[in-house]
């Protein structure tokens, strides 16, 4: 298999810097449903004088592939080191990154309270001092000296345990039981770098093999595509139906799950992305408890990526946790294995760059949640920055305290621009001659459909690459916006998408549906059949 495998690459790359368009090209011309996209890789021919070459590495790291910063990304790169060098060089003055969920980078300010409290707690010697009453709400006083307390060495700079701060791990066992009204044990608590080493920590668990398939949904957040492959396994599609909102259909999964096992693949997990990355959608709670009974039946581990929890923009929809939901079917931890994903980096808190957030584990034997703890300790510990900060999240200023007002104040003016900004953009993309988008309903992105003229999808044929990553390409080139191609997340073969965030501040929307607009008018022009 390795040989196999080494050699086709073998013949794919040569000695100077390349650009992999394996995947695209594949699904374009083989329509094939796994959602890999394009990404950057050097090559040494098989005389080179380094030992380790691209056709002797793991051929696994070879096809993983991560769109949201693949090929357009690097290509954005490079025209931002163009205009620093040459100003004036190009139509437009700035790059404007749309591919990724990244508020910061995108002038969104971090919460005050949590900032206060992880100062203090990086810094305890401010604790002792007069001025520092002055300088910090009373609340952020209190809570940095309890989490100080509760810190090994009363140090930031100190390991801790594998799973995480005892204290920290009980503090985020009580927001979630505030929140479900279900209890929550805090050794179910693993804190991690953000929610991406708890979803590769799953899959290196379930995955023995490539005849180990995980259901992951199409469209998908190129994670677990990445993830899967990684671990050697098999991604299994199931399709979101675009025409009712990216809806979850049990008569889709059951379709997935018995094509899998006739190919002799073994379905191990199901993986459930509410709010939807990139689509958007908020599932209905009874969608939930038919996924939840969906599981049961078949034995599957659900995985439940629950990072944009905060993130509901529609009156009419609310998260619900997928512990909630079973808990309230009356299934507990003998009945259903539940592994439920959340980051600091999403939200309205967007804390990106503290690498926190925290996997919940549920309905495992206590002999594989011994071996989840095994490695867990292979990392050591996760950073303990972004420990305090899942702990603060999960906990934030209750009514009384000092910081109370001015914390929802900050929170409520985040989610409340996040909604207008959906709603602009969502409304912007359904003027365009082509362009359908369903309603984002939750998370950060709208993934709208477009329907290319004939004669583009002959032009990106023509270029060897995928017609909606050709458009995307054009729309970097022309304005300086990153989008992301929807063959980086997988769709329906036949149809093309690009993935948009909501995140660029408000005051600078109706300048980004401008150069959007005005682009792809000229664009249908060029190419209208």
């Amino acid at each position: 298999m390795r040989k196999s495998a080494a050699d086709r690459f073998r013949h794919l790359f040569n000695r100077s810097l390349v650009f992999v368009r394996n995947q695209q090209n594949q699904q374009h011309h083989r329509l094939s449903p796994i959602p890999l996209s394009s990404s950057p890789f050097s090559s040494m021919a098989s005389d080179s004088p380094f030992p380790v070459t691209a056709q002797n590495i793991n051929p696994q790291v070879l096809k993983c592939q991560y769109a949201v910063r693949g090929e357009i990304v690097t290509l954005a790169q490079n025209l931002q080191k163009d205009l620093q060098a040459n100003p004036g060089a190009h139509s437009f003055d700035e790059i404007i990154y749309c591919n990724i969920g990244n508020p910061q980078s995108l002038g969104q300010q971090p919460i005050t309270f949590f900032r206060e409290v992880l100062a203090l707690c990086d810094y305890p010697a401010l604790l002792d001092k007069s001025e520092t009453q002055g300088l910090f709400s009373a609340d952020s006083i209190e809570r940095a000296w309890q989490i100080v307390d509760q810190i090994p060495g009363r140090a930031t700079g100190a390991y801790s345990h594998s799973q995480g701060i005892q204290g920290l791990r009980d503090t985020i066992a009580a927001g979630i039981g505030e929140r479900d009204g279900f209890p929550c044990n805090a050794d179910d608590i693993f804190l991690t770098d953000g929610a991406s080493p708890a979803v590769h920590m799953m899959m290196q668990l379930l995955t023995r093999s490539e005849k180990d398939g995980i259901l992951c949904p199409i469209p998908q957040y190129p994670l677990y595509s990445a993830s899967i492959t990684l671990h050697g396994g098999h991604l299994v599609p199931y399709y979101l139906d675009e025409a009712t909102g990216w809806g979850l259909e049990i008569s889709e999964l059951k379709k997935q799950l018995e094509d899998a096992k006739s190919k002799g693949i073994n379905v191990r997990a199901l993986v459930v992305i509410n709010p939807g990355n990139p689509t958007g959608q908020v599932l209905a709670e009874e969608n939930q408890r038919a996924i939840v009974e969906f599981c049961k039946k078949e034995g599957l581990v659900l995985l439940a990526d629950e990072v944009y929890q905060e993130n509901v923009y529609v009156p009419e929809k609310k998260f619900h946790s997928f512990k909630k939901v079973s808990r309230s079917m009356g299934y507990g931890d003998n009945d259903l294995c539940l592994v439920s994903f959340q980051s600091v980096s999403k939200g309205y808190h967007g804390e990106c760059g503290k690498r926190g957030g925290y996997m919940e584990v549920t309905g495992f034997s206590p002999d594989v949640r011994e071996q989840i703890y095994k490695v867990a300790s292979v990392n050591l510990c996760s950073n303990i920055t972004g420990q305090i900060l899942a702990s603060l999240i999960m906990s934030p200023p209750k009514v009384g305290d000092e910081s109370y007002e001015s914390f929802m104040a900050e929170k409520n003016a985040i989610l409340s621009s996040l909604t207008k900004r959906a709603k602009s953009l969502e409304e912007a993309l359904n003027k365009l001659e082509g362009v359908t988008c369903n309603k984002a309903e939750g998370a950060m992105y709208l993934f709208p459909r477009i329907r290319l003229p004939e004669k583009a999808i002959k032009a990106a044929e023509a270029e060897k690459t995928a017609p909606d990553a050709f458009y995307c390409k054009r729309l970097l080139n022309a304005t300086g916006i990153v989008v992301v191609p929807g063959s980086g997340f997988g769709q329906v073969p036949g149809t093309w998408h690009f993935r948009c965030t909501i995140l660029p501040q408000e005051d600078r929307i109706p300048a980004i549906v401008t150069r959007l607009t005005e682009f792809h008018e000229k664009f249908m022009n060029e190419f209208r059949d």
